[in-house]
């Protein structure tokens, strides 16, 4: 999937709306959402409404999410507002994932549903923000947002980790994610995906994700290897060499089962393998 613009196509259970700005939409959706459920009107004005743009929307998420006796709100808040105007590309991000679970989750069907309620949209996003730090060389920093990351959301992404636009990370419970780790364009992973090391060493150590790759559920990926594009991997499986672009791989140790069936596995989001039943 890629996103040239801030433009999306509405569904056609939507109200009518033709093509209209992703955040246009998202306020328009909240509004709608406010009318339908009165008690939610404080969180979706303060989360959504009161905000102008969606970076705006996304640095009051972050702030108020990894908040503590720690590190206050305001402060949070300075740091997400100033990454967003200090690195455009944040925002083509946050879109490019907005898009990717409205697009492959057939649990949502509104694009503010992701911001509100998704901890892997929203781990994500704090991610994005904890790497520009570790970008810059704030690097303590950095290792801050992991953490409350890792305690807010049970989602532990290294900073240092290099992950592409267009992911979506469904239900997010449990991912690890090392910090030499790559990962491309337009991947999904769902629940308890370790993308780890094999031990002690040093160096690069992590997987390294092709884009338009699927990977289920508990699915482990150890170790420097490469999983070509639109690969599939199966739930459960432990890879731990090298997977060929296009192919599906499953069990443990994980091998090739055959082709993955598709050209883009994480698009499609097809789990079936074969006749033999679910990943």
């Amino acid at each position: 999937m890629k996103l040239n613009d801030d433009m999306v196509e509405a569904r056609g259970d939507d109200l009518p709306a033709p093509r209209e700005s992703i955040w246009s939409r998202i306020q328009r959706e909240a509004r709608v959402a406010v009318r339908n459920e009165p008690l939610l009107g404080a969180l979706i004005h303060a989360g959504l409404l009161h905000h102008a743009t969606l970076e705006a929307a996304l640095a009051y998420r972050f702030s108020l999410k990894l908040a503590s006796r720690e590190m206050s709100e305001q402060i949070l808040r300075e740091i997400a507002d100033d990454a967003f105007a200090r690195a455009p590309d944040l925002s083509v991000a946050a879109r490019a994932d907005l898009m990717a679970v409205y697009e492959r989750d057939p649990a949502t069907h509104r694009l503010m549903q992701p911001i509100l309620f998704f901890k892997g949209f929203q781990a994500l996003q704090a991610y994005r923000i904890g790497h520009w730090l570790w970008k810059t060389g704030r690097f303590d920093m950095a290792y801050f947002v992991q953490m409350r990351c890792s305690e807010v959301f049970g989602v532990d992404i290294h900073p240092g980790a290099r992950i592409g636009n267009g992911i979506m990370i469904d239900h997010a419970h449990s991912i690890v994610i090392g910090e030499t780790a790559v990962v491309g364009d337009d991947v999904s992973m769902l629940h308890s995906v370790t993308l780890g090391g094999t031990g002690k060493e040093d160096g690069d150590r992590h997987p390294k994700i092709g884009s338009g790759v699927l990977i289920g559920a508990g699915a482990k990926v150890l170790g420097n290897i490469r999983v070509g594009n639109n690969s599939r991997i199966a739930a459960g499986s432990v890879v731990l060499s090298d997977v060929p672009p296009c192919k599906t791989v499953a069990g443990v140790p994980a091998r090739i089962i055959g082709d993955a069936g598709c050209a883009e596995p994480s698009n499609t989001m097809n789990q079936l393998l074969g006749h033999e039943g679910l990943f």
